[in-house]
């Protein structure tokens, strides 16, 4: 499912223009994006899913093809967690 897909489907579920769907859908996206850029909290969406930032330590990896070691600074990425529903919803429950 693409962006005007899930607009669609989200738009004939909640009974609202496609419009406001897609409006929602944004300012669902950039209050994620926000919260979880500044990574003191998480977001959760109950059942569903969690967003949290985390860090990721410094380590040293290898270059596949040449097998040198090549150093991979520290950073953060973002961990996204499936919720109970979401689990369930997966096996076909």
């Amino acid at each position: 499912m693409n962006r005007s897909e899930l607009v669609a489907a989200l738009s004939e579920r909640a009974e609202v223009t496609r419009q406001d769907a897609d409006a929602v859908l944004t300012a669902l996206a950039s209050t994620i994006g926000d919260v979880v850029s500044k990574g003191d909290e998480k977001v959760t969406i109950p059942g569903f899913l969690t967003f949290e930032r985390i860090h990721r330590a410094g380590r040293t990896a290898r270059n596949p093809q040449t097998g040198e070691p090549l150093e991979i600074a520290p950073g953060y990425a973002v961990k996204v967690s499936a919720g109970s529903k979401l689990k369930e919803a997966a096996k076909g429950k």
